[in-house]
């Protein structure tokens, strides 16, 4: 699993060079300090739910069926209300999110997990300006390391 999560994080940060920060979701968005203990744009990977099932019994092999997501957070300052000049940001934050979109949908992680898709996305606000754009994968993963 580390395996999976660190490659991961350092595939998303080698496609995305415009990201401040990739990282593990340890629940920094939702930190109650008066500043974000991140940078942005940034990208937090975590949530990781799979369900486990043995290839053979007693072979020390399991399938795992997961799901995990992945939240793009942008700070926006700017006034992007209708006449404001600046509309436009609102157009170059949903960019960004169809850019860790593609960088994401169909990847092979590692030669364990198949590839990746999206199930879900949403967005959301969270106080001090910062837009969250949230998205689902499942993947499917092959875990021999009850045999190492």
């Amino acid at each position: 699993m580390e395996e999976f999560l660190m490659r991961l994080i350092q595939g998303i940060k080698e496609d995305l060079p415009w990201l401040s920060l990739v990282d593990e979701d340890c629940g920094q968005l939702e930190s109650d300090e008066d500043q974000y203990p991140v940078t942005f744009p940034c990208v937090l990977v975590g949530n990781l739910d799979i369900d486990w099932s043995n290839m053979a019994e007693n072979s020390g092999v399991q399938h795992g069926t997961g799901t995990m997501t992945v939240r793009l957070a942008i700070d926006c300052y700017d006034d992007t209300h209708a006449g404001s000049g600046q509309e436009e940001r609102i157009t170059e934050r949903q960019q960004r999110a169809k850019e860790l979109y593609k960088c994401l949908q169909g990847a092979r992680v590692t030669r364990m997990v198949e590839p990746i898709s999206r199930m879900k996305s949403r967005d959301y606000t969270l106080p001090g300006d910062i837009k969250v754009y949230e998205q689902m994968y499942r993947f499917e993963m092959i875990d021999r390391s009850a045999l190492e």
